[in-house]
């Protein structure tokens, strides 16, 4: 993988001008902000820059610098001091306009005729809503501001998930996008793949000799993913999540992004094409698990109504702001799916996602097949109080969050006059290994756009594979009713299904 944007590595020597389109949001108050003070605060973006603020609001410059100077200092991960932060957003302006409308590009374009204050490199970050990707595509080539790939100043345009609702829409976008723009100027972003114990799925295989050759489907039972969120549809959220749920919302590119690179053939060198040719062939290799039905492979859910640690009444998915009462959106999907490859041919992949669940957690977990022959007695054991069990699979786990790490289950004697087997765990965790705190996706994300680095970010094919692995689950809703789920569970029993003929069960820790 390219280190050219790694943080604590190689500074960003372009004069760049940073546009964010819905400066107003959520999104560049949390993330984008603060993720560009830490870069500057390590000395990392270059000596000329500039970033513009892109919103219909009413502010002018120092207004907005204010607004981002307090963002700084509530979600900067490193401590800030007024001097430093101060002379970060002296790099801040803002601009007023409406992104439907041409005369604020004309505005933007007339601006950016003073270079010195406007370096001619840009990058502009599409913090909006999906529906408007096109339009302010459409609307920065024709007012100019986006200039051909080559040899003199470039132009990259992020994009922020979803890219799109089904298959046909997706491949709409990208032809909509390319229309206007090249491939290599065009960055979709998926914070997941920011993430320092994702990034660390691709070395873990293929620097260490001796996992690899153990990869495939003579030695693994099968691999489970899961990402569960405690959270409902608090702060608004039912609005967007009702429209999407959690099959176009998580599956169609965090829980696949995570399928591709546990599963993925090693790519000929670390580029990024290489790296992500090799995940769009296991992506078209990734079907559902369908042995008769659909609804054999696929689980849909919406959790219900029922009360907190205290008492409190948490609503049912149904009954909340802004989702409609008869919603067939489900809040949590799990799924089976098979990849027909030489590699995985026969190893079920399981995954999972949901709203209101048991605990929040992102985690891979590779289950080796049980030894040929049982030579040996498992324990179990709580304190000093004991039970023999079957022999227990060896277990790899990627932990994304919340403890980022790598473990590795295996039997070992347990100590005593008996001859018998007790799991044991092999714990590397970050924040046992390192003191200094990890670097947040958007910081790693940001800095790789700059350098054009674009190995962390999802290509026009990858995208639209993706879809076609999902395609029909959307075209067969209606035969996929969701379960109703308790709330602070791991999603319905229905779900345990997908395990036949699997050695194990769903991991509810």
């Amino acid at each position: 993988m390219a280190t050219s944007g790694i943080i604590g590595e190689n500074r960003v020597n372009d004069p760049v001008t940073i546009v964010i389109f819905g400066a107003s949001g959520d999104l560049t108050h949390r993330k984008l902000i603060p993720a560009l003070y830490i870069a500057y605060a390590q000395d990392l973006l270059p000596e000329k820059f500039t970033i513009v603020g892109f919103a219909r609001r009413d502010y002018d410059d120092e207004t907005f610098r204010t607004m981002m100077a307090d963002s700084i200092k509530e979600f900067s991960r490193l401590p800030t001091d007024d001097e430093t932060v101060g002379r970060f957003v002296s790099h801040i302006r803002y601009h007023k306009g409406d992104i439907s409308s041409m005369d604020a590009y004309d505005d933007l374009r007339t601006k950016f005729e003073d270079q010195e204050a406007y370096p001619e490199n840009r990058l502009f970050y599409l913090s909006i809503i999906p529906s408007l990707f096109e339009t302010a595509v459409r609307s920065l080539k024709e007012s100019g501001l986006v200039v051909k790939p080559g040899g003199g100043p470039w132009t990259r345009v992020v994009i922020e998930k979803p890219f799109g609702r089904d298959l046909e829409s997706a491949l709409a976008l990208n032809s909509e996008l390319l229309r206007h723009l090249d491939e290599s100027q065009v960055y979709r972003i998926d914070h997941y793949l920011g993430k320092e114990t994702v990034q660390n799925i691709l070395s873990f295989r293929f620097a260490n000799a001796i996992f690899e050759p153990v990869f495939n489907r003579s030695y693994i039972d099968h691999i489970q993913i899961t990402a569960s969120e405690t959270v409902g549809m608090e702060k608004g959220r039912g609005g967007y999540y009702d429209e999407y749920g959690a099959v176009r919302d998580m599956v169609t590119n965090h829980l696949l992004q995570l399928l591709c690179l546990v599963t993925m053939e090693a790519p000929g060198d670390l580029s990024a094409e290489s790296i992500r040719n090799e995940k769009v062939k296991v992506l078209n290799a990734t079907k559902l698990d369908i042995r008769k039905e659909i609804s054999d492979a696929v689980f849909r859910g919406q959790y219900g109504g029922g009360t907190d640690g205290e008492g409190g009444r948490i609503k049912g998915y149904l009954e909340e702001d802004r989702i409609d009462p008869e919603s067939n959106t489900e809040s949590f999907v799990a799924m089976r799916l098979a990849i027909n490859n030489w590699r995985w041919a026969g190893v079920p992949i399981l995954l999972r996602t949901g709203k209101r669940m048991a605990r929040k957690t992102t985690e891979v977990a590779v289950q080796f097949k049980v030894p040929p022959l049982q030579l040996f007695q498992q324990v179990e054991c709580e304190d000093d109080v004991c039970d023999i069990t079957r022999i227990k699979p060896n277990t790899l786990i990627f932990q994304i969050q919340p403890n980022e790490g790598i473990f590795l289950k295996v039997g070992t004697k347990r100590p005593g006059m008996r001859f018998v087997v007790e799991d044991v765990k092999m714990d590397f965790s970050y924040s046992g290994t390192w003191n200094k705190s990890l670097p947040e996706a958007y910081e790693r994300l940001l800095l790789d756009t700059l350098h054009g680095d674009s190995t962390l970010f999802t290509r026009s094919d990858e995208v639209e594979a993706e879809w076609r692995v999902v395609q029909p689950i959307l075209e067969n809703l209606n035969a996929l009713k969701p379960y109703t789920y308790p709330p602070n569970a791991w999603g319905m029993p229905e779900a345990d299904w997908l395990f036949h003929g699997v050695e194990g069960a769903w991991r509810n820790k």
